[in-house]
């Protein structure tokens, strides 16, 4: 990984963090296993499967690409 992309992911997480905090109850944010439990359910519900289309589609590009050749 570059720097430039380190960076971008730096970026691009806080403002997920950002948009994430805005969705959840702060009262139910009281200690680390609350934000834990915050995190888990958003990355299950929302990240992780946007994150598994877009590699799945990368995947078949890739795949076509190779039986083109």
């Amino acid at each position: 990984m570059t720097p430039e992309e380190a960076q971008s992911i730096q970026e691009h997480s806080t403002a997920i963090a950002e948009i994430l905090y805005r969705n959840s109850d702060p009262e139910s944010i009281k200690d680390l296993g609350d934000i834990e439990r915050i995190v888990r359910q958003h990355m299950l519900e929302v990240i992780g499967p946007q994150v598994g289309i877009f590699l799945s589609k990368q995947r078949r590009i890739r795949q076509q690409g190779s039986h083109e050749r």
